[in-house]
């Protein structure tokens, strides 16, 4: 899901992000001290990005109410921020000196934490403003009041504007802070209060309220079973999807071998928390072939108070965090496994249980299957990732962001768009395939996930619509905001890098692995059964909500096959592989050009029991939306998946 800046991470609707407001990678563009349009003193320095595009002088209904409430974080630069960024290039380059030569925790507080007398300074002069300061920590101070307030501190009028039907209040000009302030101060979140949730990143996830089952039949594995009375497609009969991949069956297709992630600690970030969790990935372990959990293996690190548990479908949560535990441990069975939960799906939540591991230094693998598309964030919130992203890489930390479900987004929101946080070019986006697995737990192949769906005719004797329409994809695209950075350069094609017009961008995703719900995951999740009581069950899903565990749980592998030396950011090393055995190269026809892929799946129409009867259809393969996976890289699958040579690359 997506946060709050407060945005709740939800879902990818809003405003197009215009070109002209690029977010230089790592760094806040700060905008030259000038007099504003509410004819507030100058000197002042501007904070890019604090005026949404969506606060339009014809969306505007007139000036907030001055005894408005207001709730503000102040995010704080630190002594050091171009350092930072400097320094969180350097240790992640195989090819720099400082490669690998990583800072704890404490150490990155002393050189680029923000000083005692800049939070001081900052704390005074929000209180002199009249705000009130209800939190400090040492990444950024918290403070409500009314909107006069906000307004004498910000120097900035807030208006309330029109946006999707509601009424929101903004800055109607950018937010500043004292000039004198200008190496203290990074940003400004919360002056406008239109939600901003994040979503999870899965398909067909199921609600905890009722259980989710799968109709049969099921391929055992990929192609097991066909029926030949149904119609063909493509020039033959396409099988029954699988009933759910295991972890035997991953970890044969992504090279895992004898390597079991162990003395490797993995952390996963959502929202909220399963009540459930630990009972439930225990039993599916012992189901499914996955050694059982040591005592303490899994931990969860969680909030006092949860808040916007309606608008953010808190018990939605419960299915991600299930999954994102599941496949880890499938993947990497010996790994330590650290949930860290949000206190809801606002980008502030989100930003804290970040900043737990970071500040802790808890893992050095951070699986995140959460987002919002890219027309819903907005630079001073992209500032306050980027920095924690950042202090996380001098650590030798590294965050993988599943890359979108709704391939381009046009689909989804009539634009053509990446998601985010999986843009920023301080994280290792993880885009999604199919994933053929055969008899034996062979590597049959992959494609790009994308998916057309085509129900079958009521005679049975074809396939509606055929191919049929778009239904589900992996994320991915060309940034409008964040520049292209160092490691895709000479490696992404300038058609990609380029395609929205001027100079290159970045491109997303930069790795890919199993996502398709058609060639998914089987999970195992205590739900409400029809009966009304709460029983464990068993159901396959996708989405780049399980790419992303997935990968993490790869690297946890590669960080044992490096003696347990941490990857850090890791981008740098996963393109220095690139055209390398690393990887499959993961294109849309892998059995050659003009031979297309489909799985004949039969869903219950209640989701439930065929009490009200089952649905036939046909998913074609690699299709993602306007989204091509080709040979080299593609924004589908970026580098693409872990071969067999992936995880014994990175031994000294």
């Amino acid at each position: 899901m997506r946060s709050s800046r407060t945005r709740s991470l939800r879902a990818r609707a809003g405003l197009a992000w215009a070109a002209t407001l690029p977010l230089v990678a790592g760094a806040l563009a700060l905008g030259a001290p000038a007099a504003d349009a509410a004819g507030h003193d100058g000197g002042r320095h501007a904070l890019a990005g604090t005026k949404p595009l969506w606060a339009t002088r014809q969306a505007d209904q007139g000036a907030t109410s001055a005894s408005a409430a207001v709730t503000a974080r102040v995010y704080l630069a630190g002594r050091d921020a171009k350092g930072l960024t400097d320094y969180a290039r350097a240790v992640s380059d195989p090819r720099s000196a400082a490669y690998g030569k990583y800072l704890s925790p404490a150490q990155v507080r002393a050189r680029y934490g923000a000083t005692r007398d800049q939070i001081a300074k900052v704390t005074g002069w929000l209180k002199k403003s009249g705000l009130t300061v209800t939190g400090t920590t040492n990444r950024y101070v918290t403070v409500t009041g009314d909107a006069a307030a906000a307004e004498r501190a910000f120097a900035t009028d807030l208006h309330n504007y029109r946006k999707s039907g509601h009424m929101y209040h903004a800055p109607s000009t950018t937010a500043s802070a004292p000039a004198s302030l200008a190496g203290a101060v990074l940003t400004v979140t919360g002056l406008n209060n239109a939600p901003r949730m994040a979503r999870h990143h899965s398909s067909e996830l199921p609600p905890p309220e009722g259980v989710f089952r799968n109709s049969g039949p099921f391929s055992s594995y990929y192609g097991s079973k066909t029926d030949k009375k149904l119609p063909s497609a493509y020039g033959g009969k396409a099988p029954y999807a699988v009933k759910g991949y295991t972890g035997k069956q991953l970890r044969a297709a992504y090279g895992a071998k004898k390597w079991t992630g162990k003395n490797v600690t993995v952390a996963i970030t959502d929202a909220y928390a399963s009540p459930t969790i630990a009972q439930d990935a225990d039993k599916y372990a012992a189901r499914n072939g996955d050694p059982r959990y040591r005592r303490g293996q899994l931990s969860q690190v969680l909030p006092a108070d949860y808040t916007h548990i309606e608008d953010c479908g808190a018990a939605g949560w419960y299915g991600e965090e299930t999954l994102d535990v599941e496949a880890v441990h499938a993947v990497a069975p010996d790994s330590d496994i650290v949930y860290v939960g949000g206190a809801s799906c606002m980008d502030d939540d989100l930003l804290d249980s970040l900043g737990k591991i970071v500040d802790g230094h808890l893992a050095d693998i951070v699986s995140n299957s959460w987002g919002d598309i890219e027309a819903n964030e907005t630079p001073d919130v992209a500032a306050a990732y980027d920095q924690l992203f950042q202090q996380g890489a001098v650590q030798g930390i590294g965050f993988y962001f599943s890359s979108g479900d709704n391939g381009d987004e046009v689909a989804n929101t009539g634009t053509k768009q990446v998601d985010t946080p999986a843009n920023s070019a301080w994280v290792t986006a993880v885009g999604g395939t199919s994933l053929a697995v055969g008899k034996h737990d062979s590597y049959q192949w992959e494609t790009g996930w994308g998916t057309l769906k085509s129900a079958l005719s009521k005679d049975g004797n074809d396939w509606t619509g055929f191919p049929g329409a778009f239904n589900s994809g992996a994320g991915g695209g060309t940034s409008k905001t964040v520049g292209q950075p160092f490691y895709q350069r000479g490696i992404v094609p300038d058609g990609l890098a380029k395609a929205n017009g001027g100079g290159a961008m970045r491109t997303v995703p930069d790795i890919a692995a199993v996502a398709d719900p058609n060639t998914g995951f089987l999970v195992g999740q205590t739900q409400t059964l029809p009966d009304g009581k709460l029983g464990y069950d068993e159901y396959r899903i996708g989405g780049t909500s399980l790419a992303a565990p997935v990968i993490a749980g790869v690297q946890a592998l590669a960080q044992q096959a490096r003696h347990g030396v941490a990857i850090g950011f890791a981008n740098p090393g996963i393109y220095q592989r690139y055209g390398t055995a690393a990887y499959h190269d993961v294109t849309d026809h892998p059995l050659g050009a003009g031979r297309d892929l489909a799985v004949v799946r039969v869903d219950y129409v209640n989701g439930t029991d065929a009490s009200e009867g089952t649905t036939t259809s046909l998913r074609s393969l690699g299709k993602d939306s306007s989204l091509h996976a080709g040979v080299g890289y593609d924004d589908v699958t970026g580098v693409g998946s872990p071969g067999a040579g992936y995880v014994s690359s990175y031994r000294p």
